[in-house]
Formats: structure tokens, sequence, C-alpha cells
């Protein structure tokens, strides 16, 4: 497309993509202006009309609903017996003897025990016979010294109370005097309102100009009675009667077939596992045979070290200390009275019965008939035949072909394209006549031009 634009070609297709040439309007959005926007204007948005699809309010029922589930109705209770036990089997004795060994008592055979000799060679002691030293080295070495008593760093006290009585006085009781109450100016505003003498009158504009008007009766919506519908319920839905089950073929069975053995063979007890792993030879156990037991030619000599060491041979019995003379046999009964027992004596008690309430239910002498109040007040009433809201059949449908030919394909014939006269750079059939002040060529039909000049 050229500079020039189009302002009275007939083309749609096409605006002037310049930007306006005014000296003094400076703007970066280009200009808009074209045929089309020219001779079709906007129109105010209309909206979509509204649906003619009924609005789903839901109609609840007139008839009071039944008491009865499916549960209730298909499902009955039955009569529940008692669960029959099966006796235990009764023990019969076997005559057989029971083998009390076990692989233990077979596999780990006891062998005879045998004292082993000691590994320590034994040592004789010398024991002295003169007396012990108990003293320590500590007493030994250790003396004490003789000097005297350090006296103790104690500071002198100077401190002594004087002898005056004492006043009870303190530093604010002499210092700070009472000198009186202070004469102070009040800064509150004086009470400039002068009470009326006058009555006060209790009429308002509420009461002088709203008027009670009297009230009307409450309407009271007053209930119909209900109508049983005398027409029986046909127990036909819409989909049960528009949509018929059409003849199909019987479902196959997806379960496999169950092949028969041919061979009537005994299960052999051999596997893969049995015949490559095999178990292994086992080499015979090493057992060492023990040494025979020899005992000792020498004699056990049974004395420690405590009775040979440790000897009182100027040792005497304790004696009692406490004389035969103080111990006095008492030939008087023993008194088993004490001041717990006199003092606090058991009280003759009765045992209290228990504060048992009366029973207020009686058993009813006649068998549960296990009947609810929900199963005898409910009565079941016969159903209602709903409305159905389907569309009637407009018609017999004709078997006729639609034909194809619409108002559209016989008036509106196909055209050529035409190419736009913006895209040339001088139109033909046209005369360059002027630029306007928003840099726009204008152009007119050479027809016009030449009417126009004759004119002149």
């Amino acid at each position: 497309v050229t500079n020039s634009c189009a302002v009275l070609f007939p083309c749609r297709c096409h605006h002037c993509p310049h930007l306006p040439t005014r000296p003094y309007e400076k703007s970066e959005k280009p200009c808009m202006l074209s045929e089309y926007r020219d001779r079709y204007p906007p129109y105010p948005i209309t909206p979509p009309r509204d649906l003619f699809k009924p609005k789903k309010a839901y109609k609840m029922a007139q008839i009071p609903m039944e008491g009865i589930s499916t549960t209730k109705r298909d499902y009955i209770a039955h009569e529940v017996l008692p669960q029959k036990l099966k006796p235990p089997e009764k023990h019969v004795k076997s005559d057989e003897s029971m083998d009390l060994t076990s692989t233990y008592k077979q596999d780990y055979n006891s062998y005879p025990n045998s004292q082993v000799p000691p590994c320590l060679p034994r040592v004789t002691r010398h024991i002295p016979s003169a007396k012990m030293d108990t003293r320590t080295t500590y007493e030994g070495d250790y003396v004490l010294w003789n000097e005297p008593k350090t006296e103790l760093i104690r500071p002198n006290d100077r401190f002594h109370p004087s002898e005056e009585k004492f006043d009870h006085r303190t530093i604010v009781q002499d210092d700070y005097l009472y000198r009186g109450p202070v004469a102070t100016q009040s800064c509150k505003p004086p009470k400039l309102v002068q009470k009326s003498k006058a009555p006060f009158e209790n009429i308002t504009n509420y009461r002088a100009n709203y008027v009670p008007h009297p009230l009307e009766k409450h309407y009271i919506h007053k209930y119909e009675k209900y109508k049983v519908n005398e027409v029986p319920f046909d127990s036909l839905t819409t989909h049960k009667v528009s949509y018929k089950g059409l003849a199909g073929q019987p479902a196959k069975l997806a379960k496999p077939c169950n092949l028969k053995l041919l061979h009537d063979l005994p299960f052999s007890s051999t596997s893969e596992f049995r015949e490559k792993y095999q178990a292994w030879p086992r080499p015979p156990v090493f057992t060492k045979k023990p040494d025979a037991y020899l005992p000792p030619l020498e004699k056990m000599d049974l004395h420690t070290t405590t009775q040979t060491h440790y000897k009182h041979p100027n040792g005497k019995p304790a004696k009692m200390c406490q004389t035969l003379a103080q111990l006095k046999i008492s030939t008087e009964p023993f008194s088993s009275s004490s001041t717990m027992k006199e003092d606090y004596k058991p009280w003759l008690c009765k045992r209290l019965k228990p504060i048992t309430c009366v029973p207020e239910l009686t058993v009813p002498a006649e068998p549960m008939d296990f009947l609810t109040t929900f199963q005898t007040h409910y009565v079941p009433h016969p159903s209602t035949v709903t409305k159905s809201y389907k569309p009637g059949s407009s018609g017999p449908k004709h078997h006729t072909l639609l034909d194809a030919k619409t108002t559209y394909a016989t008036s509106y014939t196909p055209k050529g394209i035409v190419r736009c006269l913006a895209s040339y750079k001088h139109p033909p059939g046209y005369v360059f006549e002027g630029t306007d002040a928003d840099g726009h060529n204008l152009y007119l039909p050479a027809s016009t031009s030449e009417c126009l000049q004759g004119g002149h």
C-alpha cells in the first residue's frame, strides 16, 4: 500500500496508517479513519433473549409419605435358632508305651568327671612367734610440737551505746512544721442557667400529630383437605415407555475351561532341587579321649590361714554381766488388758439392710408382638400417578430427503476478487485534489472533476 490514503474508495480492509501532521497536535496513536467506520457506526449491544426452558421448580407431593421402606418390605426377619455346639470327642487311652528318649540323650553321651590337679607349686610359709608391732609409721614420724596458742586476729570493738534517753522523733517532724490550711480560688465556672418556675409541658409532636388507627383482623390461611386420587397407579415411567430393550445375545462366560488330566500316574516325590543339590559326605568328628583320673597320695591340709596365724591361747568364754539375783521370774498370770481395750469397747451394731426401690414396671403375661409405633400408626396409602412433562409428538415423520437449497445459496452469487484502489500509486479513474490538515490525500472521480471544471 502506498502513502496515499483512500478516503473515498469503497474498501473496508484499509485505514490510514500515518500519524497526524498538524503542528499543534502531537500523538503517537495512528489515525483510525476508514470508510467502514463511516458507513457502519457502532450500535448499542442488545442483551441475549431469555431461555424458553422451564424452571426446575421442585413440586412437593401432597400425599403423605409411606412408612414402609424397601428393606422392611423385602427383608423379612427370620427366626434365629440357638447355635448347636459339637460335643468334644472322648479321649481314648492308647496301650502303647511312650518312648522317653530324645535326640539330646542319643547324641550327647555323658562322660566321667575328673578333678583338675592344681597348677601352682606348693609354698611353705614360715610363721614367726614374735609379738606384732601395731604402731604405724605416721605415729612414729609425725610428733606434735610444743608451741603456744596463737591469738585471734579480731578488730577492736570501740562502739559504745549512748546512755541518753531516745526521744523517737524524726527529721521530718523537726524540720517540716504544719502551717495551717491555705485559701485557694476555685476555677469552676459559675452556673448561669436559671430554673424556670413554670410547669413542664409533656405534649410532643408525636402525641399531637400521630393518631392511632384501628388494626385490621389478621388473615388466617385455611388449609384444604386432602383428597385421595381414584386413578390407579400404572407403575410406568418415561424410561420404560420410551426406551425398550432390544433382543441381544446372552453374555458368554469368561471363565477358562478346566482341562482334564489324561493320565492317572501318582505324583513323583523327586524335584529339581533334590536332584541337583545333594548332601555332601561329612567327615568324622574328632573327639579327644579324656585322661584317666589319678587320686593324690598326700593328705589334704584342711587348716586355713586364719586358723594358723590368728590364735587365742589365753582366750576364755564371755561371762554374763547381769547377776542371777536380779532376774526374778513372776508366778502371776499375765494381764492382757490395756487402755485401748478398756476405753474403746466395741458397740453392739446391727447390719443395715440396703435401701432398694419398689419396682414400678410390671412384666406383662402376654407375649410381645414386636410391632413399633411406626408400623402401627403409619398406614401405607396408594401411590399417585405423576404428571409427565414430556412434550407430545409433533405428528408423523416424513421420509422425504431434506432439500439442500437455501436462500443464501440461491440469492448470493460468488463475486470475483477486486483489487483495492488504495494499493495503486495513482488510482485509475480518480484525480488528486489535495491534502487535508491530518495528512490524508483526497481523490475525486474523473467525471465529477470534469463537471466542476465545465461549470467554472
